[in-house]
């Protein structure tokens, strides 16, 4: 594999955390930059680690100067929960970064950007059931309104200024590693923590509301698989739709229950119901495993196991 040197902006959140580490051993911890606005005294990572505020640009320019950054993951971002309650922020944020990445790239101050979209980029009007990767795109939330402004960014910058740039669009993303950060789809995540926790959980969400769900190896094998294909394999120019699970919220908990009889899950819906009531229900994928092999590997029945052993471990050390 050839050496690149790369920077992770947003690294200590839910992706970037998972996503160093594996980097690291594929190219070495010394081409593998992170970057967050934590002080770097709270921080614990083997590696190198740079305070970045992504808006500020020249922060930016002189940390790609410093190390030579050829590749940026650009993760920093404010998600949908929390985007809508700061919607003039989470559009500042979520926006103009990506911008200053894709004029970098266009200036040949760096040679390739990987930038996450989502699923909110679709809508109410979107069909729900398998959604298509090219339909109609409608979104409601500050966040997905966001990204669909990102995903045609990108398709423009690619090609105005042949800038090398990947995306896809993630489902919710559950890991065991990291806390979730603000998202709609963070039920699926913080379910698991109360299960061993308190025996019990409130959902957000209502029962019935089917969510596309990724568990997140297969998320980071999908960004390193996509970043490491040949340019000309890749005819999505906007962001490629990534599937993998969808469920509801009962069906987590039935799950649970396999291993934690006394689990018990109510329902108590709050904001974020008409957020997920606005996303598709499952996701058609074929085109990213057709271009670039996409192919997830966890089941709703591994992931949950997986989830309990590491959550277990995790938590009696805490």
């Amino acid at each position: 594999m050839e050496t690149e040197t790369i920077l992770i902006t947003g690294a200590l959140g839910q992706i970037g955390s998972e996503l160093a580490e594996k980097l690291k051993t594929i190219y070495g911890k010394e081409n593998v930059i992170i970057s967050d606005i934590r002080d770097p005294k709270e921080v614990n990572y083997d590696g190198i680690y740079e305070v970045i505020d992504v808006l500020d640009t020249d922060r930016i320019k002189e940390v790609i100067a410093k190390h030579n950054i050829k590749t940026v993951y650009h993760l920093a971002a404010l998600l949908s929960g929390t985007a809508e309650k700061n919607p003039m922020f989470g559009w500042k944020l979520n926006m103009d970064t990506l911008l200053t990445f894709l004029e970098l790239a266009k200036d040949k101050v760096i040679d390739k950007i990987f930038w996450p979209s989502s699923i909110g980029v679709f809508g109410p009007d979107t069909p729900k059931d398998n959604t298509p990767q090219n339909t109609v795109q409608t979104p409601s939330t500050v966040y997905g309104i966001s990204k669909l402004a990102g995903e045609y960014w990108c398709k423009w910058y690619q090609e105005n200024h042949g800038v090398d740039v990947r995306s896809v669009r993630f489902p919710g993303l559950i890991s065991w590693k990291t806390p979730a950060g603000g998202g709609t789809t963070d039920y699926a995540v913080d379910i698991y923590y109360k299960a061993i926790e308190e025996g019990k959980y409130t959902s957000f969400l209502k029962e019935g509301t089917y969510l596309p769900m990724l568990y997140m190896d297969d998320a980071i094998d999908a960004i390193v698989q996509l970043m490491t294909t040949d340019a000309e394999k890749l005819i999505e120019f906007k962001s490629y739709n990534l599937g993998g699970l969808s469920f509801a919220p009962e069906h987590l908990a039935e799950e649970i229950k396999k291993h934690i009889p006394e689990f018990e899950i109510d329902y108590e819906p709050d904001f974020r119901q008409a957020i997920a009531d606005s996303w598709p229900s499952s996701i058609d994928d074929s085109v990213a495993k057709a271009d670039w092999g996409y192919a997830p590997k966890f089941s709703i029945e591994k992931m949950t196991e997986t989830m309990l052993e590491n959550l277990k471990v995790k938590l009696a050390k805490a």
